[in-house]
């Protein structure tokens, strides 16, 4: 219960942020994803199930606090933490460097699946150099927060773990 308590403000964390602070912190259309940042980051410290989790209720949250169509940020998110927590088995380098590059590699990859669900369903009308430009964008931003956000999530994933005493 406490795990989930910790997550949860976490993601709620994260959207308050992106919706107060850093929604004003635009450059050519593009502003810092946190949700993909806090998935991205859970994933990678907790696993595909985790990382599905909170992508899951992180989009949710931000489709119904943001008004967008219903569904689709908690789709993306979803796949992508789901993808990350299985790609974290890879990894085998314990670079400080993995977290930006895994972040700003699945920020890209989620905003283009986002935009071609959303034209799919004819949610989307601009064209792709602009979904483009807005993906690399956003990717960069989200890789530079990462190393302000990085160790608080990875704190919080470490303190809610449970932890056994053995008694004689």
């Amino acid at each position: 219960m406490r795990r989930a308590l910790s997550f949860a403000a976490v993601v709620l964390t994260a959207l308050l942020l992106q919706s107060t602070l850093f929604a004003q912190v635009e450059l050519g259309g593009a502003k810092p994803e946190l949700i993909y940042l806090v998935t991205i980051v859970m994933a990678m410290l907790e696993g595909p199930a985790s990382g599905a989790v909170a992508g899951f209720a992180g989009g949710m949250a931000q489709d119904f606090l943001l008004a967008q169509p219903k569904g689709i940020t908690a789709l993306t998110l979803t796949l992508l933490g789901y993808a990350v927590g299985l790609f974290r088995s890879y990894i085998t380098s314990p670079s400080p460097l993995i977290p930006v590059f895994l972040v700003a590699g699945g920020t890209f990859v989620g905003i283009l699946f986002y935009g071609l669900v959303s034209f799919l369903l004819g949610q989307f009308g601009l064209g792709l150099g602009y979904l483009l430009r807005v993906a690399l964008l956003t990717a960069l931003y989200n890789a530079l927060l990462t190393p302000a956000f990085y160790p608080v999530i990875r704190r919080v994933a470490e303190s809610s773990r449970a932890t056994r005493v053995f008694r004689w």
